[in-house]
């Protein structure tokens, strides 16, 4: 199973993502749960470094992917990367919805 987690702050605002796991929905590299998860939180990390000028906001590795903005974001940056980060949100819930045997999100405030 896929979670993901979804950390914001105490305004509501997203701090970070962080996805583990893997579906098991298909065989290795057939697996369309893990790659819609995996296109989402790709294209959240790239986005945020491409359209909010935010560098090195991620790291991976098999299974994992870790999305984190800086503490110090602030301005245009931070309201780019908070619409990038509530979209890939609503798309990974949406992925939920669908697949909910394979893909768990748990969005809380810390």
């Amino acid at each position: 199973m896929i979670r993901a987690h979804i950390v914001r702050d105490k305004n509501g605002f997203i701090r970070q993502i962080e996805i583990k796991g893997h579906a098991g929905f298909g065989k290795e590299g057939n697996d369309i749960v893990c790659a819609a998860v995996s296109a989402v939180a790709y294209t959240a990390a790239g986005a945020i470094g491409e359209l909010a000028g935010v560098s090195d906001c991620y790291i991976e590795k098999d299974g994992y992917m870790l999305i984190s903005l800086p503490e110090d974001i602030s301005g245009g940056k931070k309201q780019t990367a908070g619409i990038i980060l509530e979209t890939a949100a609503i798309g990974f819930k949406q992925i939920e919805a669908e697949y909910g045997e394979y893909v768990f999100v748990f969005d809380e405030e810390v």
